[in-house]
């Protein structure tokens, strides 16, 4: 189903969008701030299951017996490794 609805955009904005469809990038100006907003609705459904994912890891890690922690030097080793190479090039 398709809504017509009234947006209003800066001068910028419309230029943009104007460009965008003169280049072929979408048929219509419609089809591009359609083509942003699936953008959006993809980049928040990301982010809940990132932020999911990362709230079970905490949830995880707060079993975790402190017997078992991971030091820091231990626990980021690799990565100040890969960032010396890259350092060096």
């Amino acid at each position: 189903m398709t809504i017509k609805t009234t947006l209003s955009f800066t001068d910028r904005h419309h230029r943009f969008l104007s460009e965008k469809v003169g280049e072929g990038v979408f048929a219509t100006q419609s089809a591009a701030v359609a083509s942003a907003i699936e953008q959006m609705m993809q980049d928040d459904q990301e982010r809940e299951i990132a932020l999911s994912a990362l709230a079970e890891e905490i949830h995880a890690r707060m079993q975790t017996v402190r017997s078992e922690y991971v030091d820091d030097d231990q626990a980021f080793s690799a990565a100040r490794a890969a960032v010396e190479v890259s350092r060096r090039k």
